[in-house]
């Protein structure tokens, strides 16, 4: 009775082409010593292909994980040691699954990246799968949620969506790397949208040098 209750983030991949995001978070949330309840869309899975050649299996999701989360934003494999214990997963056809029910413990959600079909499909309640049935849920039990969208340009109907979940208490975040962290690499700027994800999740993190007000502090120092 007096085991500690495991309270994991839901971690929701979409459809849209940023899987490097989602694998830097991944791996953030783990090494911050987070538990994960992992939903990756149908949709996701054909970009997780595309962008990586990973194929992302049910009956093997577990070497296929950790897989992904081995590589590095540039398709170096094995960039990174990680272990993915922590981490416990759900098909997203899955409309039974825990995460479906509010009284399934969740300190809240992270939907990286949002194609803009995951945005409207949260923005209008219409839980078609398992990833938009627990954002749903999250807002009805006022816990964090978190939306990186990935999609440029918008349409004024995203935009509108996009507001719609602000309103409902949503954190909406554009993955939109910034410069002043000092990016040398395309790992850097993956990582910066990362950090600012788990950010706003309040979850701590080493993923990017931050502001500190002082100009020119991202150019290059003398050895």
């Amino acid at each position: 009775m007096n085991k500690q209750q495991r309270r994991p983030w839901v971690v929701g991949v979409s459809g849209a082409s940023g899987t490097p995001y989602a694998a830097a978070v991944l791996r953030g949330l783990l090494a911050a010593g987070e538990d994960v309840d992992l939903v990756v869309s149908r949709a996701s899975r054909l970009t997780l292909l595309d962008e990586t050649g990973i194929a992302f299996r049910d009956a093997h999701w577990r070497e296929d994980l950790a897989a992904w989360l081995a590589r590095g934003a540039d398709g170096k494999p094995d960039a990174f040691a990680v272990e993915v214990g922590g981490v416990r997963y759900w098909p997203a056809g899955d409309l039974a699954a825990g995460p479906s029910s509010g009284s399934y413990p969740v300190k809240g959600m992270l939907v990286v990246p949002a194609s803009t079909a995951a945005v409207a499909g949260i923005a209008l309640g219409l839980s078609k799968d398992l990833l938009q049935r627990v954002a749903s849920v999250t807002l009805k039990e006022r816990r964090p949620l978190v939306v990186a969208v990935r999609e440029t340009p918008l349409n004024g109907q995203t935009l509108k969506h996009m507001v719609a979940l602000d309103e409902a208490g949503a954190v909406v975040l554009p993955a939109s790397p910034a410069f002043y962290a000092g990016a040398t690499h395309i790992q850097d700027l993956v990582d910066f949208v990362a950090g600012r994800v788990l950010d706003a999740a309040g979850v701590p993190h080493e993923l990017y040098r931050r502001w500190e007000g002082e100009l020119g502090g991202a150019a290059p120092r003398p050895d």
